[in-house]
């Protein structure tokens, strides 16, 4: 699209700004949620010269939200950013696809006429709060009579599921776990990361830079060592899976009418969003369905998709949804995705949307498709066209 075609209630894409992901108990493991959040809102408004009380709504995406995620991260998050208390922020659950949706919301209460800007996020340290959501202090996740029906197995139990459906074997899996490391250990070296990464400081004294979880040093036959993780004949390892991890990422939108008085460039549109639900006993396959309904709705072909950013929650994940959809592999994931980089659940749609806006524009791209599975049963998928 062309800068001149937005009209002044357009929702446009300034900027994306995110942390380097951390290993669980790694660089990040003393921050408090809301405080690495409130690191990525200051920065985003800083690097962009936006007043703070400018900020209509702060909605932030957040998975587990128990402990220090618990009380509306995002509200508070905003408060130790230094937000003037009349800024409002809200906190949704979408499971692993929380910031993405935060994104929509964003989107939405833009076009709706009732916020001129927004900020979209995510946030979730899980070396703190992992497992929280299934704490038995917290009572029984599930009634009887819902399992009953759906079963309603683990992320883990669906991604071993989705293996056997789609006849995906254990080396092709390791395939591709093994190119998800690659390919971002090459985009860390030559900077593709560069304008999205905001350095914070680690635990160990020494500002974290780069994403920790990225293995340079892995292999086909390191990765064949590992053992299956959730059943003793499967495939699904540590190795061919997403990590477990903490971060935070932001996404300033607002008017194109906003962007031109803030003399700031719009980056990109939302051209569509949606989100599926599909089965839950194979909760996981969410993308397959969003990305043709997608596809269907915008008016576009795949053909017409320059990229690709499927979360990479487990390799079955990803396999499974080629062997479906039978996308150009040279345009999926091209500088890696969450097996090498981490699955900070609540905060990885917004970091997404980093790496898409950002190679789109490096690439000279048009369309980028991203899209994630979710827990429960919920595939997330937004369409975004680069402004020119």
């Amino acid at each position: 699209m062309k800068i001149s075609a937005l009209a002044d209630r357009d929702p446009v894409i300034v900027d994306v700004v995110r942390t380097p992901v951390g290993r669980r108990n790694g660089a990040l493991r003393q921050w408090h949620a809301a405080a690495l959040l409130a690191q990525v809102l200051s920065a985003l408004l800083a690097r962009n010269g936006v007043p703070a009380g400018d900020v209509d709504d702060v909605v932030a995406g957040c998975a587990t939200q128990v402990g220090e995620q618990a009380g509306n991260v995002a509200r508070t998050a905003l408060l130790m950013a230094d937000f003037p208390v009349t800024v409002p922020g809200t906190t949704v659950q979408r499971a692993c696809g929380s910031s993405q949706q935060a994104i929509h919301f964003a989107d939405n209460l833009i076009r709706s006429g009732t916020c001129d800007v927004v900020i979209a996020s995510g946030v979730e340290l899980m070396s703190t709060t992992q497992g929280g959501n299934d704490d038995t202090r917290y009572g029984r996740r599930y009634p009887e009579s819902l399992v009953e029906r759906f079963s309603m197995p683990s992320m883990g139990i669906a991604a071993e599921r989705i293996a056997a459906h789609w006849k995906l074997e254990r080396p092709y899996l390791d395939e591709l776990a093994l190119r998800s490391h690659t390919l971002s250990a090459a985009a860390h070296d030559a900077g593709r990361f560069a304008r999205q990464l905001l350095p914070v400081m680690g635990a160990d004294a020494q500002a974290l830079t780069r994403d920790e979880g990225v293995r340079r040093d892995t292999s086909l036959e390191k990765l064949a060592t590992l053992k299956a993780s959730f059943r003793e004949d499967g495939r699904i390892t540590a190795g061919n899976a997403s990590q477990v991890s903490d971060g935070a990422a932001a996404v300033l939108m607002m008017t194109a009418a906003r962007a031109r008085e803030y003399g700031l460039r719009a980056r990109a549109i939302l051209r569509s969003q949606l989100v599926v639900g599909v089965d839950p006993a194979m909760m996981l396959t969410g993308p397959i369905p969003a990305t043709q309904r997608i596809l269907a709705r915008s008016g576009l072909a795949l053909e017409d998709i320059d990229l690709f950013e499927i979360n990479e929650a487990f390799a079955s994940v990803l396999g499974a949804w080629l062997a479906e959809i039978k996308p150009d592999l040279a345009r999926v994931n091209v500088n890696g995705g969450s097996i090498a980089v981490g699955h900070p659940l609540g905060s990885t749609g917004a970091r997404l949307m980093a790496g898409l806006v950002d190679e789109l524009e490096l690439r000279g791209g048009l369309y980028g498709l991203q899209s994630m599975c979710c827990g429960g049963g919920l595939g997330t998928a937004t369409i975004v066209e680069r402004v020119e």
